[in-house]
């Protein structure tokens, strides 16, 4: 029969002192760092609203991941921390406690787990070691509060815990930097996702995605406010549609759109799915980027071969290790046009997707000399496309050289895969 391992002293501790909310306020000047962790995770699930406050105002360390606690809807404890904050905001010089940023994103799971094994190993890494004691001699003003969050905007007003913590907010604007990595919209108004970001750090925001609808007239709206994202490198737009304007007024919302890529100097990743306003003007974008793109896709949307022929000059897509047209419909261009671009492409790309883009026979066959000069690739995709069995075994044939896209390249290197379709047959290679 196993013995189980008794409790350590430090966690017998921990369970005397949350009984007693008194006893743990009294005690937190003494307190060793290492039952703070275990301390704070048993008062914010037990709901000890007093205990809360008073070990924020005397928290050890530089972060406190908050999020990977927060039991929605459940705001009491939150509301807690909150309060316990504005004490220390109030303050004009720093106090004992070290705490610069609260972390409300869905982490530091790793964090309370390993102060809660009593393991400091791999702490300086988090960012979340104990800071040592400044001198006393020296009294530095309060650094504004950093508060990251996940934004995921996806309903039609805001819910609860957002709408508390921008309230929340609001007062405090001088004091409080509210920080956003990532940006995702869905389903929201505007004037919503406006009144938010309105609150944001915008420049702490390095990826937007916004999957939802929009007509040209909101992205027109949005666009002051992404321009001052200059730390996106990533960004995804799809379903943006042009309502019925006269030609100027679009032109316009165009315009005002496309010169926001002017101000995104770290932007490589870039998808624009079914971008309609863009037919016809594609090199109003393309003139307005500031650096060389690793992944572009301009998707399901029609394209003229002036556009076509902009993109191929473009010198901000020679790097390019990405490149997806899927749903460009190529029909009606020169077959010299695609040759061009993945010309100007193919000492660096990985992946390429040319699905359902109405590529020839005749089409394919003429870009089959500088596709076997892609030695990089790994992805090709040309799925929706009619073509016969027997173009598509003389694209494997030109493809055979290329060593990433083989099934006979060593063991352990990346294996790739051709995507072919035959309407209604597929045939392929890789997986």
């Amino acid at each position: 029969m196993s013995v189980p391992t008794p409790p350590r002293l430090l966690d017998l501790a921990g369970m005397h002192l949350i009984k007693e909310d008194a006893l743990v306020c009294s005690a937190l000047e003494f307190l060793p760092t290492e039952l703070f962790p275990p301390l704070f995770m048993d008062a914010f699930r037990g709901r000890h609203i007093k205990t809360l406050k008073a070990m924020v105002q005397a928290w050890p360390f530089v972060c406190l991941p908050l999020g990977g606690l927060i039991d929605l809807p459940h705001v009491g404890p939150l509301q807690a921390v909150l309060e316990a904050l504005d004490v220390l905001l109030a303050q004009k010089v720093r106090s004992r406690c070290k705490l610069r940023v609260l972390d409300l994103r869905n982490t530091g799971q790793s964090f309370w787990s390993m102060w809660s094994g009593a393991s400091t190993h791999g702490f300086s890494r988090l960012g979340m070691a104990p800071v040592a004691e400044q001198s006393s001699k020296t009294h530095q003003p309060l650094a504004p509060l950093k508060i990251y969050i996940e934004l995921c905007l996806k309903k039609m007003t805001l819910d609860n815990f957002l709408t508390y913590l921008l309230r929340w907010m609001e007062q405090r604007k001088a004091s409080i930097h509210l920080c956003c990595k990532k940006l995702t919209i869905f389903a929201m108004p505007v004037e919503n996702v406006m009144k938010v970001l309105n609150m944001v750090q915008l420049d702490c925001i390095q990826e937007v995605q916004v999957n939802w609808i929009w007509h040209l007239s909101t992205l027109a709206k949005f666009a002051p406010l992404l321009g001052q994202m200059s730390n996106v490198q990533r960004l995804l737009l799809s379903r943006s549609h042009v309502s019925a304007l006269e030609k100027q007024e679009q032109q316009e919302q165009v315009v005002q759109f496309t010169s926001q890529f002017l101000k995104l100097h770290h932007l490589q990743d870039l998808y624009l799915d079914s971008p309609s306003f863009l037919e016809g003007c594609l090199d109003q974008m393309l003139r307005c980027l500031m650096t060389p793109l690793d992944h572009l896709a301009i998707t399901n949307c029609r394209l003229t071969e002036s556009d076509l022929t902009h993109l191929s000059q473009c010198p901000n897509i020679h790097q390019l290790k990405g490149l997806d047209l899927s749903g460009v419909t190529m029909t009606d261009f020169s077959p010299k046009i695609l040759c061009i671009l993945l010309e100007q492409v193919a000492a660096t790309l990985q992946e390429l997707n040319l699905e359902q883009c109405g590529i020839t026979e005749s089409r394919l066959e003429s870009i089959l000399p500088v596709l076997s000069c892609c030695s990089q690739l790994r992805t090709f995709s040309l799925c929706g496309n009619v073509l016969s069995m027997a173009i598509m075994e003389k694209l494997l044939s030109h493809t055979t050289g290329l060593f990433y896209l083989s099934d006979d390249c060593p063991h352990g290197s990346p294996g790739g895969s051709v995507g072919l379709s035959s309407w209604p047959f597929c045939a392929g290679k890789g997986v």
